[in-house]
C-alpha cells in the first residue's frame, strides 16, 4: 500500500473510531441535517458536533450546502465508495503487513521446541498450531520427488525425536507426506 493510501486509511479509522462521529455518519446516510439538528439528536453541544463534522469533512465523508442561515450536512456516499474501491480491497489490506516479519512466530516456536545446536525436539507440541510448525520443519528435511522406505523415514525422524512413529503419522495426517506400500514421499 502506498504511504498516501496508508495515511488515508489511518485517518479514516481514526475519524470513525469515535462513537459520536460514527452516529453522525449513520444519521447523515439517511438524511440531511444541520449542526443544530445533529446536536439535538445526539444530545451533544453544537461546537462538539461542529468539531466532529470538521473531522469527517477532512476525509470528504460529508458535504455541506448552505440553506438560508443554516448549513445542511449529508454523507458523501460517492467518497465513501471511492475509499472502499481504492483502499478496502483484500490486496490493499493484506499489503499493510509488508514490513512485518510474518515468520517471526514460527521462528519462536522452532527455537522453543528445539534444543540449541543439536536440533533435538524437546517434545511434540500439544498445541495443534505449534505442532504444525514443527511438522512443516520436519517435512523440509525430506527432498521433494524422492521416495523413502519407512526405515529411512524413521532414521531421519529419530535424529530429531525418539517417537518417530508419532511424527510419521502426523506428517501423513497433515498431508505433508504421503505413504503407499511402505514408501513415503514429501508432498509439494
Amino acid at each position: 500500500m502506498q504511504p498516501e493510501q496508508f495515511n488515508i486509511l489511518l485517518r479514516f479509522f481514526k475519524a470513525l473510531a469515535d462513537d459520536s462521529r460514527l452516529k453522525i455518519v449513520g444519521i447523515l446516510a439517511n438524511q440531511e441535517c444541520s449542526v443544530e439538528e445533529l446536536a439535538a439528536l445526539l444530545q451533544l453541544k453544537e461546537p462538539t458536533v461542529s468539531h466532529h463534522l470538521a473531522k469527517l469533512k477532512e476525509l470528504n465523508l460529508v458535504t455541506m450546502r448552505p440553506e438560508g442561515n443554516s448549513r445542511l450536512y449529508q454523507l458523501d456516499s460517492e467518497a465513501l465508495q471511492s475509499i472502499s474501491k481504492e483502499i478496502f480491497t483484500p490486496e490493499k489490506i493484506a499489503s499493510l503487513i509488508e514490513d512485518v516479519d510474518t515468520e517471526a512466530w514460527e521462528s519462536k516456536v522452532l527455537k522453543n521446541y528445539f534444543e540449541g545446536d543439536t536440533q533435538c525436539l524437546k517434545e511434540i507440541p500439544a498445541s495443534r498450531k505449534k505442532r504444525l510448525v514443527i511438522l512443516k520443519w520436519l517435512a523440509n528435511q525430506f527432498d521433494v520427488g524422492v521416495n523413502y522406505p519407512e526405515r529411512l523415514v524413521n532414521d531421519i525422524l529419530k535424529r530429531y525425536h525418539i517417537d518417530c512413529a508419532t511424527l510419521r503419522r502426523e506428517l501423513i495426517a497433515c498431508q505433508l507426506m504421503q505413504r503407499e506400500n511402505g514408501v513415503y514421499w514429501r508432498t509439494t
